[in-house]
């Protein structure tokens, strides 16, 4: 079988979707499987690059716009009966539903969260209104649109300053990796991070900022969910940005979190929750912050977390005894029984 690797794109993580291929090349039972490599550019042009039949040394090698070895097609040309689809691919237009559609559209298996799921998982408005009607704990929060900063900004102010307290943390609706996220410790900083958010989206999400550690949990599954004990971002400073996530490395993690096992236990339930009510499949890192009084509050449910050698996800598997590259293997087979499944429904 062929898996046709789907990395880059159009959004502001492009780059760490380029890390998160190379480590899940380095994972693949290439005694199995040839990969097929197709780079979407920034610009949004799709490039055919190699096909592979043994790992890359480096992630430069992916690469395709940078070595100039990639030839640009047309998306559909992937569509290939033998094929299934790893749409590694982070933020708009990746994981918030389109690519998914467009796999559809195709008919090709693919790994991960169908269409529903990831466009309402990356919309952090819209997960925070299903896991309300779920009844799981979240951090206040306000919505702010683009237009309603535009029309009344003072009215913007009120309303977050009316419900929340400093410090705030501002974020746009539809990213992810604390791209355009900011930290607010008084109005001047709120609108200098409303203004910056908007850059990357029209909608913008304002949270109560809490002192709370923050623990993470791993989903691997279609209807039989399963979940990992939680791990832990240990912080050594108020908020890690997107450079110190990706760049200069400077997280770290604790796996598993020490944590009470009743918290781990609600964890480990919100989690499965959450993704059941979002109609998860495959795949998904569901995130919480833990107060002192070992209160819970999830913040998000990712449906294509990270899988470069500093991500969370594997680590978490690892520590419940399921080694990479048997993870990635079990990723392919869900996606394979998902379409299975879902040709059947049409039938």
């Amino acid at each position: 079988m062929k898996i046709y690797l789907l990395y880059g794109g159009k959004s502001a993580e492009h780059d760490v979707s380029i890390m998160s291929a190379f480590s899940v090349l380095n994972a693949i039972y290439f005694n199995y499987y040839q990969v097929q490599l197709v780079m979407i550019t920034k610009q949004g042009q799709w490039l055919k690059g190699p096909l592979l039949t043994e790992a890359p040394e480096t992630a430069a090698e992916l690469d395709l716009v940078a070595l100039n070895n990639g030839e640009e097609i047309n998306p559909g040309m992937i569509k290939d009966e033998n094929g299934i689809v790893f749409p590694v691919l982070h933020g708009p237009n990746g994981e918030d539903g389109t690519i998914q559609g467009f796999l559809e559209t195709l008919n090709m298996p693919y790994i991960g969260a169908g269409v529903m799921t990831s466009a309402t998982a990356m919309d952090k408005i819209m997960t925070k209104y299903v896991l309300q009607a779920a009844g799981i704990p979240q951090v206040p929060y306000v919505s702010v649109l683009a237009s309603q900063w535009k029309e009344n900004p003072k009215q913007v102010f009120d309303e977050c300053e009316g419900a929340l307290l400093y410090p705030m943390f501002i974020k746009p609706a539809n990213l992810g990796s604390s791209v355009g996220i900011s930290k607010a410790e008084n109005r001047q900083e709120l609108q200098k991070g409303l203004l910056e958010a908007y850059q990357y989206d029209s909608r913008v999400i304002v949270e109560q900022g809490i002192e709370a550690r923050e623990i993470e949990v791993a989903i691997l599954g279609n209807e039989d969910v399963r979940t990992t004990l939680p791990g832990e971002i240990v912080k050594d400073v108020a908020f890690y940005d997107y450079d110190s996530k990706y760049i200069d490395n400077k997280i770290e993690m604790a796996i598993p979190a020490q944590v009470p096992p009743e918290v781990a236990a609600k964890a480990r339930s919100y989690a499965e929750k959450a993704y059941v009510m979002l109609g998860g499949a495959g795949l998904s890192r569901c995130d919480f912050f833990l107060t002192a009084q070992n209160e819970l509050f999830l913040n998000e449910l990712n449906t294509m977390p990270g899988f470069t050698q500093f991500s969370m996800y594997p680590l978490l598997w690892e520590n419940m005894g399921v080694k990479y590259s048997d993870l990635i293997e079990e990723l392919i087979q869900l996606g394979l029984n998902r379409f299975k499944q879902r040709q059947n429904f049409f039938e």
